[in-house]
């Protein structure tokens, strides 16, 4: 008899903490995306970092991308792990600006919200990680007590009993009549 091995489901009632914020996160995500998409020249005035427009545009859609893998998935933890490979992006565009800068105070406090928003990604997507939320939930068959006989084995006994039909008989060979080498029936000569 087949038995099932099934993984334990999660219910959409009985989410985990880091579930909910990854959630958060991917909300957060398209909000700040979509400020840097849409207004590139504020923030590159803000952070006194003119001519890196095309970059924040390009963080802005990174960002949209991962919120939406984030709130469209189940598995959230590669799209968390994407995110903090984009805070390591955004972290290291604001240390290159922190030198250039006239704004560092500026820069320095989008530095550290990052920075605290890296540790935030990091810690859900290590939560969610170890509660096996990230894991694919699979369905595995059980064939170990199949024999792949319809009916016990013991039944199945003798139930080949086969006779070879009269129409082949006669064109039947005795071991006799066999060749004694192999490839001796196809020589000539």
């Amino acid at each position: 008899m087949m038995t099932k091995t099934i993984e334990p489901v999660r219910h959409s009632n009985a989410r985990s903490t880091a579930d909910i914020v990854a959630q958060g996160l991917g909300l957060f995500s398209i909000a700040l995306g979509a400020a840097e998409l849409m207004a590139p020249r504020k923030l590159a005035r803000a952070l006194d970092i003119e001519g890196q427009e095309r970059l924040l545009q390009a963080f802005g859609l990174r960002e949209i991308g991962t919120g939406i893998g984030l709130l469209m998935n189940e598995r959230r933890g590669p799209w968390l792990w994407a995110r903090v490979a984009g805070d390591v992006l955004d972290l290291a565009t604001l240390g290159a600006a922190m030198g250039t800068s006239r704004r560092r105070e500026a820069v320095a406090l989008a530095l550290g919200s990052v920075a605290m928003v890296t540790a935030l990604d990091i810690a859900c997507a290590r939560a969610l990680s170890q509660d096996g939320h990230d894991q694919e939930q699979r369905w595995y068959p059980d064939y170990s007590a199949r024999s792949g006989f319809m009916r016990p084995v013991e039944e199945m006994r003798g139930a080949a009993e086969f006779e070879t039909p009269p129409e082949y008989r006669a064109s039947l060979k005795t071991s006799e009549e066999l060749p004694r080498t192999p490839n001796a029936a196809n020589r000539t000569g």
